[in-house]
């Protein structure tokens, strides 16, 4: 299994950035997908997780409002739109999968099996 994970970088506070994971060697269509994100000397967290067929999302109360997961089957690929983003959004990115027919969402990040390498976030103030 590989989750790759890109689009990360440099953006200003009140930017934004849409990363993508590409998916392969999973049936993606029957995963529950999540963005976990670790920034320097903190532990990783949940950002949000999506239904496989792309049911209402759950979020962390930190980027609500802010943050979008949305997910192409056809694609194998899971998106997280970005907005008005803010310094302490910075932060190394992962993506995730649940493993094939887990169907509930969860915000803990030792219920997904499959991780991709993260990539990087830094918003400048």
């Amino acid at each position: 299994v590989q989750l790759q994970a890109s689009g990360g970088g440099l953006v200003q506070a009140g930017g934004s950035l849409r990363l993508s994971c590409a998916a392969s060697g999973l049936t993606f269509s029957t995963n529950v997908m999540g963005w976990f994100r670790q920034a320097p000397g903190k532990e990783r967290e949940f950002v949000t997780a999506i239904s496989w067929n792309g049911g209402t999302p759950i979020y962390a109360d930190s980027v609500k409002g802010r943050f979008t997961i949305s997910r192409d089957n056809a694609k194998n690929t899971v998106y997280l739109q970005m907005n008005s983003l803010k310094p302490e959004d910075t932060a190394v990115y992962y993506c995730a999968a649940r493993g094939a027919k887990i169907t509930v969402l969860t915000r803990d990040r030792v219920s997904y099996r499959f991780w991709g390498q993260g990539t990087l976030v830094t918003v400048s103030s």
